[in-house]
């Protein structure tokens, strides 16, 4: 993916010189506790999937108020060669959504609110509640933020085989199609549906507003293909192969030897790569409407 002398992206803020205080230890261990009663394999599963409902896995109780973790000022942070290269891509395809989604957004009588993105270490603080780092990269619609640490893009290259820039640029791309499901009201509207439900046929609506949120991201490539011409060899494969990495079906049978349909909550490997092509190749808002596809 072509990034020289593009601009980046000043929406981000960079908490990775930031430590947690006020008895995080003792709390990521009451976690770790409840995490044992889901079960260890859901665990590895809900960890390597992009884009987890954050509630799924985060400490309501960091929620603010009294008892809350506040974040402390460390030393400064200083970056390795290959990490100050790796958060200038992120600020480029950062600025790439905004300017895809500005255009998207007026194109249709709206204004586009954009997001911040969050570059942390091991352990952060959101609106959402405290995460960390081995839950992947996550939006969080409480304070319109994404989270991500880049040491996730190793997890991506060395456990999941999805490695390349573009398919980093997916995974963000399909953060900030979540930003777009937020702002359109679209996740605000599944969440009510979701509480009146039975879990299968939540995790149904979970995974509609996984694979929209792929074809969002394809939405994106296209536009900016069309307007910068990034695109180089080998990068619609490497999304694609990020795309059908995080298929609930293949997590599951790597982590349990079998999968289980009714608890899919992002869709399979072949769903994601197809709505993320679709996005990519119609470049059309409206053809991402997992809601009301015939099928999946």
């Amino acid at each position: 993916m072509k990034t020289d002398g593009r601009r980046q992206s000043e929406n981000v803020e960079d908490r990775r010189g930031q430590a947690l205080g006020g008895g995080l230890g003792g709390r990521l261990g009451g976690r770790a506790g409840m995490g044992g009663g889901l079960g260890l394999v859901a665990i590895v599963v809900l960890a390597l999937i992009f884009g987890v409902d954050p509630r799924q896995f985060l400490d309501p109780n960091a929620l603010g108020g009294a008892g809350s973790e506040q974040a402390l000022p460390g030393t400064p942070f200083q970056e390795t060669a290959e990490e100050a290269r790796r958060s200038a891509f992120v600020r480029v395809v950062l600025a790439d959504t905004e300017d895809t989604w500005n255009a998207v957004f007026q194109g249709a009588g709206r204004e586009y609110q954009v997001p911040t993105l969050v570059l942390f270490r091991d352990i952060v603080e959101s609106g959402c509640g405290t995460a960390q780092s081995s839950a992947g990269p996550f939006y969080c619609p409480a304070d319109q933020k994404v989270y991500l640490d880049l040491s996730f893009l190793d997890e991506m290259a060395g456990k999941l085989g999805a490695g390349g820039d573009f398919a980093v640029a997916y995974v963000i791309a399909h953060e900030i199609g979540h930003h777009i499901q937020t702002l359109l009201g679209i996740s605000g509207q599944v969440s009510v549906q979701r509480s009146r439900v039975g879990e299968e046929e939540a995790n149904a609506m979970s995974v509609k507003l996984e694979l929209q949120a792929d074809c969002f991201a394809g939405v994106w490539a296209n536009h900016t293909e069309r307007q910068k011409k990034i695109l180089e060899a080998g990068d619609i494969e490497e999304a694609m192969n990020a795309a059908g990495a995080v298929g609930d079906d293949r997590l599951q049978k790597r982590a349990q030897g079998y999968i289980v349909p009714e608890s899919f909550t992002h869709g399979t490997s072949a769903q994601r790569a197809t709505w993320f092509k679709k996005g990519l190749q119609t470049g059309d808002t409206d053809q991402c409407d997992t809601f009301g596809a015939a099928s999946l």
